[in-house]
């Protein structure tokens, strides 16, 4: 076996304590070409990074993530902070010669997106690889569904239907925690969840989005300062306020290529929704249907089968034949949240040791950004708006 991939990461919060889980996990689940070592974790604070790394299982901690790029025994900074820092510390950890995953959306503007491509493009020509995390990708059910669209299943692609929604700051004493504020999130449900729609329905149809006509609203103007935030929870000071500067939620219509049309939704205010992301994708000889709440599970409908069988067949996504499953239980033992990430990383190690170039690369994150920034775009104009292409 090779020499261990040795690994650092920048954040420790909700993405953070995933990412953990997953490196700590690859060991043990893939016969991996190189061992992965969870080497030291870095975050702001001294004192809450040296509790997270003991917790999550680092050997070491640091407050300066700059420390990283100058260390023999880093090979791979992860990426977990949020966007307003990760074109700084991709662009830094790459011209240092360190692989990068970062994690979506890939930049808080298509310019920083922009220089990051660049960046990986540069330093690719020294076997250093870049990836961008979208972690729903590997969803063994979504790999199916886009193996399925590629074989003709469904026939042509007409409709793309895909809706996310969340309800964590319906309650509007929530306080302003980072992802309310643009200056460090870039957006609110357009970016955080909203990315995650685009670069699913692209993945699975094989077609970017071309053209959108967007709406965006934010419902709750003002929130109250946290006193204290850990993931997707918080505490307020109800004494004073600030103001929020994100979107709540974004609604738009979308052209992808081949004449596809397509609806999508993404908000943090549907009441009830937790997680509720849902796919579908409607064909000239059939439909398929993902919903993540029940992650293991695609629905199918055939024009193909006999009359008297159509209808919806749920395909329970755990067979050792399904993408990933092998390396897990026996058929009909479930997976969960915390194993996509398990599944990226394994992909992303492998590229490494190949020397192949992993997926979503920082372009494909790019095209993803540039659909973001048509959509914001759109908003402000309430007008159909042209994706901009890269060359």
């Amino acid at each position: 076996m090779s020499e261990p991939l040795r690994v650092a990461m920048v954040g420790y919060a909700f993405m953070g304590a995933a990412h953990s889980q997953a490196w700590r996990t690859v060991n043990h689940v893939y016969d991996l070409p190189a061992p992965v070592r969870m080497q030291v974790l870095s975050g702001r604070s001294a004192t809450a990074v040296a509790a997270a790394a003991g917790r999550l299982g680092w050997a070491e901690h640091t407050d300066d993530w700059r420390t990283l790029l100058k260390r023999d025994d880093v090979d791979l900074i992860d990426i977990c902070a949020p966007g307003d820092v990760h074109a700084e510390i991709a662009i830094a950890a790459l011209a240092a010669g360190k692989h990068v995953l970062c994690e979506k959306p890939l930049a808080n503007s298509v310019a920083e997106a922009r220089s990051m491509v660049a960046a990986a493009s540069a330093a690719q020509a020294s076997g250093v690889r870049a990836m961008c995390g979208f972690n729903y990708r590997r969803v063994p059910a979504v790999a199916l569904m886009r193996q399925m669209i590629a074989d003709g299943k469904i026939g042509t692609i007409r409709h793309v239907r895909a809706s996310y929604l969340q309800d964590w700051i319906v309650d509007p004493e929530f306080p302003l925690v980072w992802r309310l504020r643009k200056e460090v999130a870039g957006s609110g449900a357009l970016g955080d969840i909203g990315a995650h729609i685009v670069d699913l329905t692209q993945f699975v149809t094989g077609r970017h989005l071309t053209e959108v006509c967007a709406l965006t609203e934010t419902f709750v103007k003002s929130r109250p300062l946290p006193s204290s935030s850990a993931g997707l929870s918080a505490a307020g000071d109800s004494s004073a306020f600030g103001a929020v500067t994100v979107d709540d939620a974004v609604l738009f219509l979308a052209r992808l290529g081949d004449g596809v049309v397509g609806t999508y939704e993404a908000t943090r205010f549907a009441t009830g929704r937790k997680n509720g992301l849902h796919v579908e994708i409607n064909g000239s000889l059939g439909t398929l249907v993902f919903d993540f709440e029940r992650m293991n599970e695609l629905q199918f409908y055939s024009l193909e089968a006999p009359a008297e069988q159509q209808g919806f067949t749920r395909i329970l996504v755990t067979e050792p034949t399904h993408p990933y499953m092998s390396a897990w239980w026996p058929p009909g033992h479930l997976i969960g949240y915390e194993h996509t990430f398990t599944h990226q990383a394994h992909d992303l190690v492998r590229a490494i040791a190949e020397g192949a170039d992993p997926t979503p690369s920082f372009a494909d994150a790019l095209q993803v950004q540039l659909v973001l920034d048509a959509v914001a775009r759109s908003a402000e104009t309430s007008a159909w708006t042209r994706v901009e292409e890269e060359s």
